[in-house]
């Protein structure tokens, strides 16, 4: 089954120095090559700051756009993990060793399977309940 973990953090208000980015990202990509050798990456990346995202609703027809996020939190989604697991506490496993779970926190979700409204299953097949 596949799960997403979602990385939220507090955003930092200017850049680190590089020694201690370079530090946090070789956490990072000891966790990636973790996923990777057991097969179990199917996606991620890291999120640029809020400052540059744009939320879209539509009203009536019209398309309205707001710079920045939805809503003000002290955490921020800052990247995510798509990963094969065998079940939710592998998932959660997998969550616990991301280097953000230290100082943030991981949302693990399972992602929606469509292939039972193909097969015409209840939805409640596709949410895992």
């Amino acid at each position: 089954m596949q799960y997403i973990l979602l990385i939220y953090g507090q955003e930092l208000a200017e850049e680190p120095p590089l020694e201690a980015m370079a530090a946090v990202m070789d956490d990072y990509n000891v966790f990636t090559q973790h996923l990777r050798d057991r097969g179990a990456l199917i996606a991620g990346e890291g999120l640029q700051p809020t400052a540059t995202a744009t939320t879209v609703r539509v009203s009536d027809g019209r398309t309205i756009t707001t710079d920045g996020p939805f809503a003000e939190t002290k955490e921020t989604l800052g990247g995510f993990y798509l990963v094969e697991a065998a079940d939710l506490d592998e998932a959660i496993a997998y969550a616990a060793m991301i280097p953000g779970a230290k100082n943030g926190s991981i949302e693990v979700r399972p992602i929606l399977d469509y292939s039972v409204f193909e097969a015409g299953e209840p939805v409640a097949a596709a949410v895992g309940i």
